[in-house]
């Protein structure tokens, strides 16, 4: 590991050296600057982790240094050594942004506890900064994979709502559409990128703990609670908490963040005293929300409340045109994870990939690429590497009305088209249910927002 290096800023020449000495004895590299002029060129041209500066220089003042450095975006930790009971320059250096000060006569131990402490924090704040910087890289938007009029939808509307100050949003999907994904993405677009991102699987926690994990609790609140804790709510203060399969909320705890989300506010479990708190929360549900209101399952009140702005992804198998650049991008990712340099799959293996229904979505498209990418050998994949179920075909819609003997429905002998099939299957839903988009989607058995996107998909507005 390099050396951290310090500049030290004096212009006495026995105070450098001194400092010099021991600095270089506790393992840091030192620059020196006798002046501000020359520790302003030091501070660009070396990079230096920290800079001791020194508040009386012969060309300027340390408060003016310190001022300069700022200005010229120099972030460094800087301590800064005063004379004795000067107090006004050490208070003005620290709003300017010092991390510390010393008084002269320097206390070499004090001065090394501040310097470790110093370049701790520096390490800490790098690492977060390059924390966020890996998050926004893999969880851009820009990275969003498809060319249906679908994903530009959702991409369009994951902008407009980072932008926006909707303190709720709705993600609903089937298992595996990539909920997960659209939420990181709403945050890191988001003035919140710099706060925290939390995530709670309210499918995975226990009712009786539920409560405790979101607001958190006081020491001595129930039986096992040994100390105070704080809750998700409490933690992703400033930033973004996500509440994955909400519907599995039971209806007392639905109540509960119901009036969260109205207050902001909350009090810890076994807690008398009110807490503050600005977090976005985005609810995320597999299941049709509505359908759980009406059978009472979901508290309509809290329903209203978050799906102010709802954002619908609709299954795979609803935009299949997406397929191909998931493909490209997954085998890409494989072959760099693995090894290999895989070009591309045989006609055979996409035609099973294009034919297949794909309930588990994305994710199981992914998982199964995964796979062949492991087994696969040369630079094609071959069907023989897809799971069973994909090997064996999918099912494709064929049109109604050329049943065979046993009531079941059978590709025509010279073909048909099944944009036209599925076109015409979903004309005749929506005449049949004269118009009524609700009863149309019940009759094709599929939702209400696939079928609107079908309808603007195929011009049947």
């Amino acid at each position: 590991m390099p050396k951290e290096t310090i500049l030290v800023v004096d212009d006495e020449r026995l105070v450098r050296w001194s400092l010099q000495q021991k600095l270089e004895q506790w393992g840091y590299h030192v620059s020196l600057a006798e002046d501000g002029a020359t520790a302003l060129g030091r501070a660009q041209l070396d990079n230096p982790d920290l800079i001791t500066l020194d508040v009386k220089l012969p060309d300027m003042t340390g408060i003016e240094v310190l001022s300069e450095l700022r200005k010229r975006n120099v972030h460094v930790p800087v301590i800064v050594i005063t004379a004795f009971g000067v107090v006004d320059d050490a208070v003005q250096s620290l709003k300017l942004g010092a991390y510390d000060f010393i008084e002269k006569p320097i206390n070499f131990e004090k001065l090394e506890n501040a310097l470790r402490n110093a370049l701790e924090t520096r390490r800490l704040r790098t690492e977060v900064a390059r924390t966020h910087e890996i998050q926004r890289s893999e969880w851009s938007v820009d990275h969003f994979i498809g060319v249906s009029d679908h994903v530009r939808e959702v991409i369009e509307l994951i902008r407009k709502l980072a932008a926006s100050e909707a303190s709720t949003i709705l993600i609903q999907g089937e298992s595996g559409t990539g909920k997960d994904l659209v939420a990181h993405a709403i945050h890191c677009e988001s003035s919140r990128r710099e706060g925290p991102f939390y995530a709670i699987n309210c499918a995975a926690i226990p009712e009786s703990l539920m409560e405790s994990e979101l607001f958190g609790h006081e020491k001595g609140a129930f039986t096992d609670a040994r100390s105070q804790k704080r809750g998700m709510f409490e933690m992703a203060d400033g930033g973004t908490l996500l509440l994955d399969e909400i519907s599995e909320m039971n209806l007392g705890m639905q109540a509960k963040l119901l009036r969260v989300l109205e207050g902001q506010s909350f009090r810890r479990v076994g807690g008398v005293k009110n807490l503050s708190v600005d977090v976005r929360v985005i609810a995320a549900s597999n299941r049709n929300l509505e359908e759980a209101v009406r059978s009472s399952r979901f508290r309509q009140d809290l329903y209203f409340r978050l799906a102010i702005i709802p954002i619908s992804l609709l299954p795979l198998r609803d935009h299949k045109e997406d397929i191909p650049p998931l493909l490209d991008h997954f085998i890409r990712y494989y072959n760099r994870r693995f090894h290999k340099n895989i070009q591309h799959l045989t006609k055979e293996a996409e035609d099973l990939l294009m034919n297949y229904d794909w309930p588990g979505n994305i994710r199981e498209l992914r998982n199964a690429i995964e796979r062949v990418m492991i087994l696969a050998e040369g630079n094609r994949v071959a069907a023989k590497y897809l799971p069973i179920r994909i090997s064996e075909g999918g099912s494709l819609p064929v049109p109604l009305g050329e049943g065979s003997e046993n009531g079941g429905i059978r590709l025509p002998g010279g073909g048909i088209s099944l944009y036209e099939v599925e076109r015409e299957l979903i004309r005749q839903a929506l005449e049949q249910s004269r118009g009524n988009k609700t009863l149309a989607a019940k009759l094709l058995r599929i939702t209400r927002d696939t079928l609107r996107y079908k309808v603007k998909k195929y011009r049947l507005e």
